[in-house]
């Protein structure tokens, strides 16, 4: 049954099996301020010789963060630099936990920076920073 299945598996199997890509299961810290990242790292992306680009957003430059006083952090994007797939997504700051499961769906569905960036988000809101990074995307 369902438990033997469990137990014979570590918790990264188990979600491996779960969802559709390893590449989309996503890691958080819940420190303050918090921590959350999905799919490859720039170290792995160089290892692996993929070409890629990378934008960062600043907290600081978030209306939500600003007006909260939570400002400290940032979002980084690595996309393919030719097909503009998003690889991985990086967030410290405020909520991260919670805004990357915008970047998880992305990139399960693989989308672009620009996907993320076309869709409508709340304002003001600390997801925007994702937004806003999608929209300047290198």
């Amino acid at each position: 049954g369902v438990f033997f299945f469990f137990k014979q598996k570590t918790a990264y199997e188990m979600l491996r099996s779960l969802v559709g890509s390893e590449m989309c299961i996503r890691d958080r810290v819940y420190t303050h301020p918090e921590v959350a990242a999905v799919g490859r790292t720039e170290e792995q992306l160089k290892e692996e010789g993929i070409e890629y680009s990378k934008g960062v957003f600043p907290f600081m430059a978030n209306s939500r963060a600003r007006a909260n006083v939570d400002n400290e952090g940032m979002v980084k994007v690595l996309a393919d630099k030719k097909t503009r797939r998003i690889l991985g997504i990086h967030i410290m700051g405020p909520n991260a936990g919670e805004i990357i499961a915008e970047g998880v769906l992305g990139m399960e569905y693989g989308a672009s920076p620009e996907n993320i960036g076309k869709v409508c988000h709340a304002h003001p809101t600390l997801s925007e920073a994702l937004k806003e990074l999608s929209l300047i995307h290198i």
